[in-house]
């Protein structure tokens, strides 16, 4: 008595794991809405002349610019505290926002001070 499947049987098994491996491994891999949500910009920065380069450190986080726009995900750091540590890598910041709320303009004056 042989226990194997018939060749047919053996391909079309071994395609279905195949399948099920890729859709499950895609699954796993795609962001959900909330994973995107917190991945996104959380301080965001206009500048009063573009940076120079494309990736800054200031505040201890990556803040990506392009132009005279930059961005970075939340920080330990209070807004003003971010502005200032950033503006002392970039220069003078023309506004600045924390979760979509601008800074005061007293706090973005002492910030480029």
């Amino acid at each position: 008595m042989t226990l194997s499947l018939p060749r047919f049987r053996t391909s079309a098994a071994f395609g279905a794991a195949v399948l099920y491996t890729a859709l499950t491994f895609g699954a796993t891999l795609t962001p959900t809405p909330a994973m995107a949500q917190s991945a996104g910009a959380y301080y965001s920065a206009e500048l009063a002349a573009p940076a120079k380069d494309a990736r800054v450190i200031g505040g201890g986080v990556v803040w990506r610019c392009e132009g005279t726009s930059c961005v970075a995900p939340r920080g330990t750091s209070a807004p003003a505290t971010m502005c200032r540590k950033l503006s002392r890598e970039v220069g003078t910041i023309a506004s600045f926002s924390a979760k979509g709320e601008a800074l005061a303009e007293d706090k973005l004056a002492k910030c480029n001070g």
